[in-house]
């Protein structure tokens, strides 16, 4: 990866044109720019899924922001630049309290954990509650707004630090893969009764076990495979015990479902931020132009928390 210039672009319809401060590095961005995920029709070729800045430029249908405001704003593409377009119902207000360098790390966590985990998932209040991956960004997302809505929380992670990391944001459990078997050690911690919903990233021989540990109405939300997407199945307890097996990716949905997220966030997850909760957890910052370094990073599952990219000096 370089940086290169090209043309500045104009807003249209309701889009908003953002002088970017900070960028967030995404596990999608590595899939894309593998060419393994490539950018959906209509969105920018670059790469870059969420950003913190000030607004300079409005398109002639958007009537919710201003120039001069600063928003964080989730993003389908083109987030490693000086500049970059959003859709207005995609921006949210920098909450108070919080710099631009941390609401640059809310918008693609949090619009995914709040989409999968309490839209899809319904989680709710003293419901168990599983997300796997829980030191990476998505999970100690998913980790802080379970225990703040309710949830009694349990995650994987890789290594002991890790798992302090995750008791600290909120986990009530942490079960270290490597050196056990998560699945006996979460039905272990529930007394035996598994978990009403779990999130994954990895796939593979995880959804057999996820699977199992699902309680009776248990909901599996799938949105990554990092161990990849076949597995052979068993699909009885899918039957036996009522479950739900869904997924989703967030780039492709509609501008008016992506409003309807952020509205969510901005209604729930917000006012939890501005009294010091929920709270983004930063790991790296990289200057724009080491973002390959920012990568390699990402990819080799070091880090706790975020990968962000500093644009503005």
């Amino acid at each position: 990866m370089r940086v290169a210039e090209r043309d500045m672009e104009t807003p249209t319809g309701r889009q908003v044109l953002i002088e970017v401060a900070y960028a967030g590095v995404n596990r999608p961005d590595v899939l894309q720019r593998s060419g393994s995920y490539p950018p959906p029709p209509g969105a920018s070729p670059y790469l870059g899924l969420e950003v913190s800045g000030t607004i300079v430029a409005t398109g002639p249908d958007a009537h919710d922001w201003k120039v001069g405001d600063q928003v964080c704003a989730l993003t389908p593409g083109g987030g490693y630049a000086q500049y970059c377009l959003a859709d207005e119902r995609h921006c949210l207000p920098v909450p108070r309290g919080l710099d631009l360098l941390a609401a640059a790390a809310i918008p693609e966590n949090y619009f995914t954990v709040w989409t999968n985990v309490f839209d899809r998932a319904r989680l709710s209040p003293g419901e168990k509650f599983l997300v796997h991956g829980g030191s990476s960004g998505i999970g100690l997302t998913a980790i802080q707004l379970a225990r703040a809505f309710g949830a009694q929380v349990s995650t994987t992670v890789g290594n002991a630090q890790k798992a302090d990391a995750c008791l600290k944001a909120g986990a009530h459990h942490a079960v270290q893969y490597r050196d056990t078997d998560f699945e006996s050690e979460v039905r272990q911690a529930t007394g035996g009764a598994g978990v009403d919903v779990i999130l994954d990233m990895v796939g593979g021989s995880y959804i057999n076990k996820n699977l199992r540990l699902l309680a009776l109405n248990g909901r599996l939300v799938q949105i990554a495979f990092l161990e990849g997407s076949k597995a052979e199945i068993d699909a009885l307890p899918i039957m036996t015990k009522r479950l739900q097996f869904t997924g989703s990716t967030l780039r492709p949905r509609s501008d008016e479902d992506k409003g309807a997220i952020a509205q969510a966030l901005a209604a729930k997850v917000l006012p939890l931020m501005e009294k010091g909760q929920c709270l983004p957890l930063i790991h790296q910052v990289f200057p724009l132009a080491e973002a390959a370094r920012a990568h390699e990073l990402m990819e080799s599952s070091r880090h706790i928390g975020k990968i962000m990219l500093q644009v503005r000096p």
